[in-house]
């Protein structure tokens, strides 16, 4: 890990559960497919430095089908098809702030416009969702959201699905914003997600905290 995120996080290669994640993953790699490729599991921190970073996203896990996980939560590269997840995104970006939905997936104009787009679990076995959950990677993110909430410059979490809000505690609301909603997935978008203008509210957040907004545009 070479950006700025490099000494806020390396105490933790130290800890004995880094080993063993460690471990576990390069096994699970050897019996099988893992997503997303080792040079891409740490893409968000390489794309959004500490520094820039203005918004979180937090996903849950990376996409577990081929050729979908890049290391950035809910994106997938250009030329795969879209998620139901990003499509339920793009509508909502669409009907908030009138920006064109794209024809591809890819989320990474929103890394370098300085939105962390960060799973809590950074690996999954091929095929099966959920299955590097609870082996170390949650204290890795946990601590990479507590290092944001202990930032002084203001930046705004975005909690989307009963997982990502769970991290609330961990926020310093008085410090930094908070937007959550339900989770864009086909299971949950309508129970919440759509129409809940999560983009507008980012940038009023942060012009409310004399910050600048983003620029949510995708191309």
């Amino acid at each position: 890990m070479t950006t700025d995120w490099n000494p806020l996080l390396r105490d933790q290669f130290d800890q004995p559960y880094w080993a063993d994640l460690q471990a576990f993953v390069e096994d699970e790699r050897r019996r099988g497919p893992v997503y997303p490729p080792r040079d891409e599991v740490f893409a968000a921190l390489h794309h959004t430095s500490h520094g820039a970073t203005r918004a979180v996203i937090l996903g849950q896990d990376p996409y577990h089908g081929p050729g979908q996980a890049h290391g950035l939560c809910f994106s997938v590269r250009r030329g795969v098809a879209r998620p139901p997840s990003v499509a339920n995104i793009h509508r909502e970006l669409h009907d908030d702030l009138g920006v064109p939905p794209p024809v591809h997936g890819n989320l990474e104009r929103w890394a370098a416009a300085g939105v962390l787009l960060l799973n809590t679990t950074l690996t999954v076995r091929g095929g099966e969702a959920g299955s590097h959950r609870d082996r170390g990677w949650e204290r890795f993110t946990d601590r990479i959201i507590e290092v944001l909430s202990a930032r002084a410059e203001p930046l705004v979490f975005v909690l989307w699905g009963s997982s990502a809000r769970a991290k609330r505690p961990m926020i310093d609301t008085g410090r930094h914003g908070v937007v959550e909603s339900a989770h864009p997935s086909p299971l949950s978008a309508h129970r919440g997600f759509l129409g809940s203008r999560p983009f507008s509210k980012v940038n009023a957040l942060l012009a409310d905290r004399g910050a600048d907004p983003i620029d949510w545009t995708l191309t």
